[in-house]
């Protein structure tokens, strides 16, 4: 009589690992490639003549890009807006800037 024998944790072990190392390391790119939009957001803000960026913050998820802050006056929220549309990776732009008199 001949007898088969097998490890069913061998094969187990290993296979759910691979999509949990897969899942990480994509939300971790993910991460990575929204700081770097944000980055690139905010120089774009910097760089706009006429723009009072400082009082500006910028959030980004997968090129969506949402600006928050106070501006003095409503020709800088569109400014702020083309300019943060006009980086390359921005697939949109929500403005939730708001009027202020600093």
């Amino acid at each position: 009589m001949a007898s088969v024998s097998f490890d069913a944790n061998a094969q187990s072990s290993a296979t759910p690992e691979a999509p949990l190392a897969s899942a990480a390391s994509s939300t971790k790119a993910t991460k990575q490639a929204n700081r770097a939009l944000v980055k690139e957001v905010v120089r774009a803000l910097t760089k706009t003549k006429g723009l009072q960026s400082n009082a500006i913050t910028v959030r980004a998820n997968n090129g969506a890009v949402i600006l928050e802050g106070a501006v003095p006056e409503q020709a800088q929220m569109d400014l702020a807006t083309r300019a943060a549309a006009s980086v390359p990776g921005v697939t949109s732009v929500k403005s939730a800037l708001t009027l202020s008199t600093f």
